[in-house]
This record gives C-alpha cells, structure tokens and sequence, in this order.
C-alpha cells in the first residue's frame, strides 16, 4: 500500500456517511420519475457516465489505455452485474413499497460475507459477523409492519431480493479492481459496461427515451447527481481504504433514511417497530465501523 493509500485526502469514514445520505435518495427519486423501470436505470448510470466522461479522460486517460485484460474483464462484469442490480431494484419499486424494497435490496452484506471469502478473500472478524446479524434483523422490523401477503408483493420482494445478489457481486468485483486502479478508471470501465447493458434492453424493448415531463426528467438527473455520482461513485472510492463488509453494512443505513423521505414526501407510514428496527441498523453499523482497521 502506498503513502498516498494509507492517508487519503479526505476521510474514507466521513465519504461513506455522506454516500450512504445520498444513496438512500435513489428510491425517492424513482417513485417520482413518471417512467419505465429500464428508462429510470439507463437515464441514472449512464447520465453519470456522461459526467464524469470528460473528468475521466483528463485525469486517467493514461490509465485506461493501460488497463490489463484482466481489469477489463473485472470492470466490465462489475458493471454487468450493476445493470442487473438496477433493473431489478428498480422494477419492484412498483410492486412493493419503498421500505420493504430497500429493506431486502440492502441485505447485501450477507451476500457479501457469504462471497467474500471466495472473491476477494477477506475474512469475516466476529465483530463484523454480529454487525451484519444486527443490521439484518433491524432491517426486517423496519419493513415486518408493512410485509403484505399478495402475489404482486411478493413478486416485488423477490426482484429486490435478486438485486442485492447483484450488488453484492458488483461490490465484491469493484473491491478487487480498486486496489490496484483509480476511481475514474474503474467507474468508466463499470458505468460504461452498465449503460451499454440496460440501454441494449431498453432498444430490444422498443422503449421511448425522450418525450417524458419536466418533472421525471428533473428527477432522472437528480437520481444521476445525488443517488449515482454522490451515492455510488463515493462508496466506490472508499473501497480502496474500506473493507467490501464494512460498505455493504453502513449501506444499511439506507432502508432508516429511505423510509424518512417516503414518510415526509410520500406519506408511508413509519411504526415503532420500524423506529426500533432502525437503531438495531444502526447499532450494526456502529459495531461494524469499529471494528474496522
């Protein structure tokens, strides 16, 4: 590890506080976009791929062209899997609520500590098991009020479910790049693989791209700015300094500040039991940044 990867200019802990506030907006975002699920997920990865373009090739333009096959392949199945986490999540949106979608979308960290040994061979210290066992059950007291038993429910659960499968493998291949590649190189490599995906499904789909109101459109660039470059592109650099474990635990956080917008915006209920559930979410990831080196 280098000089410069052991004493960032910014601290990783502080970086992932503010990318799991940003993160948690993306549900939000897309419940006001008037729009497909695939049209929400190409207007979100590939407006950030478009922004940060030009940055990209000013600072890591050298880099890119020197990428090993291995990178590509690395960066690109990252990004693969990505477009699948977005396409998922994103769709049971419109079977489930907020608070159950991104409850089950965020039990990431037990795919990830169930894969983790395999990919990246980082291994699970006991304090970091307990966070993930104590996030996971606030997550289900924050949703357990608002579980309905219909089909249409269910279907949307299972999509959310599938998506953090996905992220969970998109995290893991994201950590094994950016230990020895920059930000930007990765990102390229991820949101570009990702934006070439969903838009290959959006043209099989005969989806229409344009034409939408004011207001959807401002929300797809609101979902690109905040969810995806301040959200995802921030936890992405601290995977240079953060274990892959920690990340998908403090991304928990994320079903507590979601279903705080969905109360203030939407008017979706928030219970004692979810209240109780968030300070278990919490007490996870307070266990979890801890015990981190």
């Amino acid at each position: 590890m280098t000089h410069s990867d052991a004493l960032p200019g910014w601290k990783p802990a502080a970086v992932l506080a503010c990318s799991v506030l940003a993160v948690s907006t993306g549900a939000i975002f897309a419940r006001l976009a008037d729009a497909p699920p695939l049209i929400i997920a190409v207007y979100r990865v590939g407006l950030a791929f478009l922004v940060l373009s030009p940055f990209a090739s000013w600072k890591a333009g050298p880099e890119l062209r020197g990428l090993t096959r291995r990178d590509i392949v690395l960066g690109l199945a990252s990004g693969l899997f990505l477009a699948a986490h977005f396409g998922t999540w994103i769709t049971s949106l419109e079977y489930t609520s907020v608070a159950n979608s991104v409850v089950l979308v965020d039990t990431i960290p037990l795919w990830v500590g169930l894969m983790a040994p395999l990919v990246t061979g980082e291994r699970l210290r006991r304090a970091m098991v307990w966070s993930i066992l104590l996030s996971l059950f606030g997550s289900i007291l924050i949703s357990v009020a608002d579980f309905a038993l219909s089909w249409q429910h269910v279907w949307g659960d299972l999509l959310a479910l599938a998506g953090a499968i996905c992220a969970a493998c998109y995290l893991l291949l994201g950590r094994a790049l950016r230990q020895r590649r920059s930000l930007l190189a990765y990102v390229m490599l991820c949101y570009g693989a990702a934006t070439m995906v969903l838009g290959l499904q959006v043209l099989v789909a005969g989806l229409p791209v344009v034409g939408y109101s004011r207001s959807t459109m401002a929300a797809l660039v609101g979902m690109a700015l905040v969810s995806q470059i301040l959200g995802h592109t921030a936890f992405n650099w601290t995977l240079r300094w953060l274990s892959s474990g920690l990340v998908s635990v403090c991304l928990l956080g994320e079903p507590l500040l979601a279903t705080l917008w969905a109360y203030w915006l939407f008017g979706e209920g928030l219970s004692v039991v979810q209240g109780i559930g968030g300070g278990f979410v919490l007490l996870g990831i307070y266990i979890a940044a801890r015990s981190e080196r």
